[in-house]
């Protein structure tokens, strides 16, 4: 589990790592108090998102565990009305980001979106903003700015979603510190709830 951890801080480093280029890190803890209809569920995550605005790139990290159903999806949805609260329709491809795990209740997962791709969208996202993937991408981009975007993932358990937590920006440089304390945090909750007596 460590190794995993290791990896995704690693690839966290890369994507910061270009000199040319203005990144913007965004990162949400994911929980089921956080959801539109807060749920008790024990599930906790934590992800980071990438904007490379010279690629025009969107790079989405999760670490996830203790869910209470097994995955279904997982989105960015946006804009909310209002930062930090609401709900919103999903933003980015349908039915679910490409490649992420399903049938599971803990997980990685590491994807980057092209922004110039209308492939990265949910399509009514892209017909409400302007019909190109130019102005989706536009309308997600500020709508991270804003604190209007979240993350969300969706089990059996919780079809409409089990976990979320919206994206904030993180401050440089201290992005890839907090990466690693929250993913020494998942490490360690991981580590004590399996310690647990039954």
């Amino acid at each position: 589990m460590k190794k995993l951890f290791l990896s995704v801080a690693i690839a966290v480093g890369c994507c910061l790592s270009s000199a040319s280029a203005a990144v913007y890190v965004f990162d949400a803890v994911l929980t089921g108090a956080n959801e539109h209809n807060p749920n008790s569920s024990p599930g906790f995550g934590y992800s980071v998102v990438i904007y490379d605005d010279s690629a025009n790139t969107l790079t989405v990290q999760a670490l996830f565990a203790g869910l209470m159903g097994e995955t279904t999806a997982s989105h960015i949805h946006a804009p909310t009305a209002a930062p930090l609260t609401g709900e919103a329709s999903v933003a980015t491809t349908v039915p679910s980001f490409a490649g992420f795990p399903t049938g599971v209740t803990f997980g990685l997962y590491n994807n980057t979106l092209d922004l110039s791709s209308l492939d990265s969208y949910n399509p009514s996202f892209v017909t409400a903003n302007g019909g190109t993937a130019q102005g989706a991408g536009e309308a997600l981009v500020a709508a991270l700015f804003e604190n209007r975007a979240y993350l969300n993932i969706h089990t059996t358990a919780f079809p409409g979603g089990e976990i979320r937590g919206f994206l904030t920006l993180v401050p440089e440089p201290g992005s890839m510190a907090l990466f690693a304390l929250g993913a020494g945090a998942l490490a360690l909750r991981a580590r004590s709830r399996k310690n647990l007596p039954a």
